[in-house]
């Protein structure tokens, strides 16, 4: 490798998020007690369903919402309120901290007027005008145009700054319905894409073979599960370890594991590490019990607003990790998770918010680690193939 050829950094492939998340609008150019009422009625909506959050800034002389002073020395300040948990910094937040503290919003709402985000409502309110001018450089992706009472059509500027001002939908202000409409249509529009996974990277030490080459259906299982998963995603890829000698077919795209040795944890993350803005589908390979009604009713019943969609195992009590969809919002999760020692894809589930379902056929979870499991199974496929 040359001088000029020399990367200092891994080339990772970002999420697409703006200064706090994926799905950001900064609500601009009204006051700030009309923006935060807004603000109030579209989140007092949305919020049964997607998980929302608002983004301010405190004025000196709102008193009401000035923090406990930190205790003397500390550097965070933490209180359970009981109906909510409340945080002080004494450090200035870093972006990167911000992200992470919205990752899990589905919505997120901020104040134009003291921070930026990377889509605008844009309010056009007479009384804000000079206001507004100032901050014309920020209407960078503006979506929606609300107008208040004082005003019947956008300002001259605000049409010389947006040349496709004419495509933007403008709505009243006082249209609650439509104005929540709007940003319910914009999140079921921002659901992420659904990709495959097939976990067979393992080594399969107490089968003493590999399980993704068992032949249950008439093809080596790995496969077997990939043609399983296409109808519900968009790409299905075959997950397997660095080194691991296994037939290819070039039918069936490999994504390598580049978390090493953490197991399902590790080719998870990988996915995501690949992919950071879609959802991943993950089946194990070793689920020959499993069907296309399961992979239909996990899919029919996914929530796309909790961190993964599961089904509760009958066997352990627990979710089941290896059939499961993994949203975008569960890589800072799971990374949380392995930064503190902890590489189990259970745990994460049991200790995350989740969508846990109990899937129609139990028996479709059943996994074969031993070859005394394998043959056990082998009878119960041959009893249903001969029943059909």
């Amino acid at each position: 490798m040359t001088l000029n050829e020399h990367k200092k950094h891994a080339k990772l492939a970002k999420a697409a998020s703006g200064n706090f998340g994926r799905n950001e609008w900064a609500i601009v150019g009204g006051p700030c007690t009309v923006i935060k009422l807004l603000a109030h009625d579209v989140i007092g909506a949305l919020s049964p369903v997607y998980k929302c959050a608002y983004a301010d800034t405190s004025h000196n002389d709102d008193i009401t919402l000035v923090p406990g002073r930190l205790t003397n020395g500390a550097i965070l300040d933490y209180t359970d309120q009981i109906n909510y948990q409340q945080y002080n910094f004494q450090n200035p937040v870093k972006p990167y901290q911000l992200k992470q503290a919205f990752a899990n919003a589905d919505l997120i709402l901020v104040n134009g007027n003291h921070q930026q985000a990377k889509a605008q409502v844009v309010i056009i309110d007479l009384n804000k005008k000079a206001s507004l001018l100032k901050r014309v450089e920020q209407l960078t992706n503006v979506e929606l145009f609300l107008l208040a009472d004082n005003s019947d059509e956008l300002f001259d500027f605000v049409q010389e700054a947006i040349p496709h001002w004419q495509q933007i939908p403008v709505f009243r202000l006082s249209d609650r319905e439509r104005i929540i409409a709007f940003f319910e249509t914009k999140l079921k529009l921002a659901r992420p894409v659904l990709n495959g996974l097939v976990l067979a990277g393992g080594k399969s030490q107490r089968m003493g073979f590999d399980k993704g080459n068992v032949n249950w259906h008439g093809k080596p299982q790995r496969f077997y599960m990939a043609d399983l998963l296409r109808p519900f995603c968009n790409e299905v890829f075959i997950s397997r370890r660095p080194g691991q000698h296994s037939e290819i077919d070039p039918e069936y795209p490999v994504l390598e594991d580049t978390f090493t040795g953490l197991g399902p944890f590790g080719a998870i993350l990988s996915a995501f590490r690949e992919k950071p803005d879609n959802a991943w589908l993950v089946i194990a390979c070793d689920l020959p019990l499993l069907d296309e009604a399961a992979l239909r009713n996990l899919v029919a019943w996914r929530n796309s607003s909790a961190i993964a969609t599961a089904y509760h195992s009958v066997v352990t009590g627990f979710p089941e990790p290896l059939i499961a969809i993994w949203e975008p919002k569960s890589y800072p999760v799971m990374l949380s998770f392995l930064a503190q020692g902890y590489s189990c894809p259970r745990k994460v589930l049991i200790n995350s918010d989740i969508n846990l379902l109990n899937a129609p056929d139990p028996e479709a979870l059943t996994n074969v680690n031993t070859p005394e499991e394998l043959e056990k199974v082998k009878r119960v496929i041959h009893q249903k193939t001969a029943a059909n």
